[in-house]
């Protein structure tokens, strides 16, 4: 497989079609040295199943580990880390991987649990997981899937998982833009398999699966992100990271020069326009805030507008009473009317949590609704 090509395939036996993809993309053979350190990069970013559009699939996974032992690569291990305030060991069992890691005798590394060290990654000093050290080839395993603030997500933002907690939230309070595409070119991406089964286009903890039953295949992390924009519906300029990366020298986001290549199946299906983020985002006020706690406000805020219209309402900012629902890092040691998270704990009416869960945003915003509705 050249750098320009991205292959793909369709269907539902998912370790089968793992398999035929990474034969036809010649994967061995870039890897070359039986004795490569070998790390797989799912997305576990929080304990939730597959087929609800967040994680990974472990079968594409399992499809991955046989076709490297097949090939005589026995030096494979698997790191991750779930988002701040979801546990990695919990999405690690629920997800399947403690089964698949027991069944192929291969180690897990929680990178949750890892020591960090600083790095200058291309004139933007970051701290990394320390278990970045022992990689000598990476596969990336991103679900190709919506974002509440970056539009999209696939191999450039998946690289967050090999940080540390703290570095986390750093990120969105340098814009999250900027140091996705610094990481990426620091940590290089050998080989990218994405999970274009069933991932939610809306929001990146899942509950809104959309099944497409395809992986596509790629070598530049920075062209597979410009083509998932143009599958679902997104210029590449919607997602800054990416021409960033390009710049750094991480990839090319030029599609058009790209061989697209279809390895068996119906893989011509159009991925569906879905913008239920942008239909609620105009509610909400955030500054700075982590992927966790937005991407929690953003589903609660769609549930509410649902149950409002099923009542022949509509919600908009005269729901809240003309305010906005305050979320972010930037409103620390600040005070408002209505907020999320311990951020806005100096808010009139605010909700604790870091972060707060779906379920707990959603009855504190229902409630608020009803405390401040006429006659209440």
């Amino acid at each position: 497989m050249d750098k320009n090509q991205i292959f793909m395939i369709a269907g539902t036996d998912y370790p089968a079609m793992t398999k035929t993809l990474l034969t036809e993309s010649g994967l061995a053979e870039q890897i070359k040295d039986p004795d490569t350190r070998i790390v797989i990069k799912p997305n576990l970013v929080n304990a939730s199943y597959a087929s609800e559009g967040a994680t990974t699939h472990p079968k594409i996974v399992s499809g991955i580990v046989e076709y490297l032992k097949e090939h005589g690569f026995h030096h494979i291990t698997l790191m991750e880390s779930s988002w701040v305030g979801a546990s990695t060991d919990e999405a690690f069992f629920l997800c399947g991987y403690a089964d698949l890691c027991r069944t192929y005798d291969i180690p897990f590394v929680d990178i949750q649990k890892e020591k960090s060290f600083a790095c200058d990654c291309a004139g933007l000093r970051l701290n990394l997981s320390r278990a970045v050290k022992d990689i000598d080839f990476l596969i990336n395993v991103p679900v190709l899937k919506g974002h509440c603030q970056t539009k999209i997500t696939c191999a450039l933002k998946n690289l967050k998982g090999l940080l540390p907690n703290p570095e986390k939230r750093r990120f969105h309070s340098m814009g999250l833009h900027k140091p996705i595409a610094h990481l990426n070119a620091a940590i290089r991406q050998d080989f990218i398999v994405a999970d274009n089964i069933c991932g939610d286009l809306d929001f990146e903890d899942g509950g809104n699966p959309v099944v497409m039953n395809r992986i596509l295949a790629a070598r530049d992390p920075v062209l597979i992100d410009a083509y998932v924009c143009h599958l679902m519906h997104y210029d590449i300029s919607d997602v800054p990271y990416i021409e960033m990366a390009q710049a750094l020298g991480v990839g090319s986001a030029d599609i058009s020069g790209a061989d697209i290549r279809v390895c068996a199946g119906d893989c011509i299906q159009d991925i569906p326009v879905s913008r239920k983020v942008v239909e609620v985002e105009d509610i909400v006020s955030e500054v700075e805030s982590c992927s966790a706690c937005y991407g929690y406000l953003l589903p609660a805020l769609d549930r509410l507008k649902e149950q409002l219209e099923e009542r022949g309402e509509k919600m908009d900012l005269t729901t809240f009473r003309g305010n906005r629902v305050c979320i972010g890092q930037g409103y620390r040691g600040k005070s408002g009317e209505l907020g999320v998270g311990n951020c806005t704990r100096l808010f009139r009416h605010h909700l604790d949590g870091c972060p707060p869960t779906e379920d707990q945003i959603f009855l504190f915003l229902k409630e608020y609704i009803d405390r401040e509705s006429p006659g209440s």
